[in-house]
């Protein structure tokens, strides 16, 4: 039998070894980093070097760093400040389910184009109501597409209101400069990034008045209550490291999903392929084949042993349409006939020529009649 191959980096990113090498000394260590004797300090000591690393991916000061436990987390966070400070929120159409469920009553959702970037226009209607916390994620989980953050955060900025960002997707695969962008706040994964599951971080810039979801202890700052979990930001730490010094890796991921998609179209020119012409990271593909509900094509792919996925990791499974595309304006027949394929950093040119033997075929039952 064939090796498994993992074409599905956007759910999750496999453990880089130096985040692994880093997570087992942190297991070595007995000390709860809240205590003042020489065990906690090198317990403290180490968390403190990892938002020294986490810092340095985002191109911000580590005092503005709050580790959580994950982007979902984190994003809940973000947005709790919205109803604590009288603001609405105003959420992105396409951005992902720990976002949009935070809507409220007085929430409202900003359109997309059809090429999946923010309604610029609808967005700066929205925000002539008042003040307003506004979330627009840098990077579709699904479509790779990623969105003008700065000229966003300008518009948000006019009008006196405050801009969330969930960056998950976005970190390590595009150069990411908070401050440059003039992001409010930030939402970090570990997992995304080739760290562990159930660790991320909230970033925010000294101007906002951030509170905890998690009460009953002073660590974070007092914006995260609990004790640390030192194995997985001693990890996340790692992983952020190698991701900074890995991002030219991603040139070398962008030749290989455009070798792909070109295969694809040549073959199958009826295959829509979803984002191109707007500017996307380097690693993901969505592909659209009319006529194969995407369940009926993971099937087949997991049959052949290689893993894609259609949706978000947190919404996959589900035998429903992708609202991403929906709210792109696709209908059910390309929404719902889309997977996702997403590359890393040691995806190799023969996992492309594998995946396209088994993708070609099923597109060639779709081949629309003469």
């Amino acid at each position: 039998m064939r090796s498994p191959l993992y074409l599905d980096w956007n759910a999750t990113a496999p453990l880089r070894t130096p985040a692994r090498a880093a997570m087992i000394a942190a297991l070595d260590l007995i000390g709860n980093p809240s205590s003042i004797h020489g065990f906690g300090r090198k317990a403290r000591r180490m968390i403190e070097d990892a938002r020294d690393q986490v810092a340095a991916l985002a191109g911000v000061p580590a005092a503005w760093i709050t580790f959580t436990g994950g982007g979902t987390e984190a994003n809940n966070q973000a947005l709790a400040l919205a109803a604590r400070h009288g603001r609405r929120l105003l959420l992105g159409a396409t951005e992902h389910p720990s976002v949009l469920e935070c809507a409220g009553p007085d929430s409202a959702v900003v359109p997309v184009q059809a090429n999946g970037l923010i309604d610029l226009d609808a967005l700066e209607g929205l925000l002539r109501a008042g003040p307003a916390l506004v979330s627009v994620q840098a990077v579709n989980s699904e479509t790779g597409i990623i969105q003008p953050l700065a000229d966003i955060a300008a518009m948000v900025h006019r009008h006196g209101g405050w801009l969330h960002s969930d960056a998950v997707q976005a970190v390590g695969r595009i150069p990411f400069n908070v401050a440059a962008l003039g992001l409010d706040l930030v939402t970090l994964s570990a997992h995304k990034i080739g760290g562990p599951q159930g660790v991320g971080a909230l970033l925010t810039v000294p101007s906002i008045p951030l509170s905890p979801l998690l009460r009953g202890g002073g660590q974070e700052r007092r914006m995260r209550a609990g004790t640390e979990n030192v194995a997985g930001i001693a990890g996340f730490g790692a992983a952020a490291e190698a991701a900074r010094d890995g991002l030219a890796d991603y040139r070398a991921v962008a030749a290989l999903r455009d070798r792909l998609e070109q295969a694809v179209i040549n073959a199958a020119p009826w295959v829509r392929v979803i984002g191109a012409g707007t500017a996307r990271v380097a690693n993901t593909s969505c592909l659209a084949l009319p006529g194969q509900p995407a369940n009926s094509q993971l099937m087949a792919f997991d049959l052949a042993g290689i893993a894609v996925s259609a949706g978000s990791a947190c919404s996959s499974g589900k035998a429903k349409t992708s609202p991403v595309l929906a709210a792109m304006g696709f209908d059910d027949a390309i929404a719902g006939s889309a997977i996702r394929v997403s590359l890393g950093w040691d995806t190799r040119p023969d996992d492309i020529d594998r995946f396209l033997a088994c993708y070609l075929p099923l597109a060639a039952r779709t081949r629309p009649a003469a």
